[in-house]
């Protein structure tokens, strides 16, 4: 095999299968990129056989061949390559010579026939979106699932598709997102758990272009992303999502429309006095024309006030600082609409034309004075 491309594409290349190389496994062969260039494309290819990337570099073949790599090694050799064209060579023991301007390596390569090659998907009605659209909407809801395998259905994304609409729900026992967004068409009615690292790694290495589109296939067990000259191959999460329709109400006591930037700016100053081992609570108390937010820890104290427009009853209701921080970050209005019921019912927020909901349950808190 003999190849040269520039350092740019190969590094880009790398960079983005990379995301797909386990840390941890017991196939040495998993722990390489394969550099496939048995036609005129230059293929790399990386796996953990739950997730799997591929991506076709610009480049010229000079010699057909597929080579596997150590993927810590080749990527550390090809960040440090001067900004030149890079020729990769393999002998028939695999031998591989890496060039570039002055600078030459040789390793030790293996042969691809162990490699575990991504699943074939068949391709039909693929689900449209731009890289935009698929990009921003991961954003903003990935924060709420959860981190541990406990419950694998909370590690996913649920993409729930009906006609021309898609709602994409998080859950993590503490709180919910849900984002809806418009499709460029219609489809059959789908339900489809998609494992948050994959749209974690997706979002690392989508461009994210409005003009630039997403194809999206999936069968009962695997889901294909295409974009640009890269396509990731999934896993699904199998089983039956919560109904999370069920867990959501439309009734409140006290409504509260505040400046979004206050709050968020409020509420990150007090995080200043929690400490990792000591988590507080940030406190409101909501009363006509006014929110107080409080936090006593064992550092200091906060006490703030924000000017609101209120609906309904005064309340005092505490919450995680960090779960409210991560919905205010991601949402772009001036202003945002708080729904709350009593001290031990979850808070929302979302907007009038239901483009956005985010539930957050309270905790408990001993008064503060």
């Amino acid at each position: 095999m003999k190849f040269i491309c520039s350092k740019a594409n190969l590094l880009n290349g790398v960079n983005i299968v990379s995301k797909a190389v386990p840390t941890r496994t017991t196939m040495p062969i998993l722990e390489c990129i394969l550099i496939d260039a048995s036609t005129n494309d230059i293929k790399l290819t990386a796996t953990d056989t739950d997730l799997g990337i591929e991506t076709i570099l610009t480049g010229d073949v000079i010699d057909h061949g597929i080579v596997a790599l150590d993927a810590k090694i080749f990527s550390e050799i090809v960040r440090k390559l001067p900004d030149s064209d890079v020729t990769i060579e393999t002998d028939d023991n695999y031998k591989t010579t890496i060039i570039c301007e002055k600078a030459k390596f040789d390793i030790l390569g293996k042969s691809g026939e162990d490699f575990t090659y991504l699943p074939y998907i068949e391709k039909t009605e693929p689900i449209v979106l731009s890289q935009y659209t698929l990009k921003d909407i991961i954003r903003r809801t990935i924060f709420s699932i959860a981190t541990d395998d406990s419950n694998k259905i909370m590690t996913g994304e649920l993409f729930k598709i009906n006609e021309n609409k898609l709602e994409v729900i998080t859950l993590d026992g503490h709180r919910i997102s849900i984002r809806k967004i418009d499709l460029k068409q219609s489809y059959e009615e789908k339900n489809i758990i998609v494992p948050g690292k994959t749209l974690q790694e997706i979002s690392k290495i989508i461009p994210g272009n409005v003009e630039s589109d997403v194809n999206i296939y999936h069968t009962s067990s695997h889901i294909v992303f295409e974009f640009d000259n890269t396509t990731v191959v999934s896993r699904l999460i199998e089983g039956q999502y919560f109904r999370v329709d069920q867990m959501l109400s439309s009734d409140y006591e006290t409504k509260v429309t505040i400046n979004k930037k206050e709050l968020l700016e409020s509420i990150d100053r007090s995080t200043l006095l929690n400490k990792e081992n000591d988590k507080k609570p940030i406190i409101m108390k909501i009363t006509d024309n006014n929110m107080e937010l409080k936090i006593n820890s064992f550092i200091g104290s906060m006490d703030e006030n924000i000017d609101i427009e209120k609906d309904g009853r005064d309340i005092t209701i505490g919450f995680n600082p960090k779960f409210f921080i991560d919905a205010l970050r991601v949402i772009d209005e001036e202003t945002v609409d708080l729904y709350m019921v009593n001290p031990k019912a979850p808070c929302y927020i979302k907007d009038e034309a239901g483009t956005f909901t985010y539930l957050i349950l309270p905790v408990n808190f001993n008064a503060i004075p």
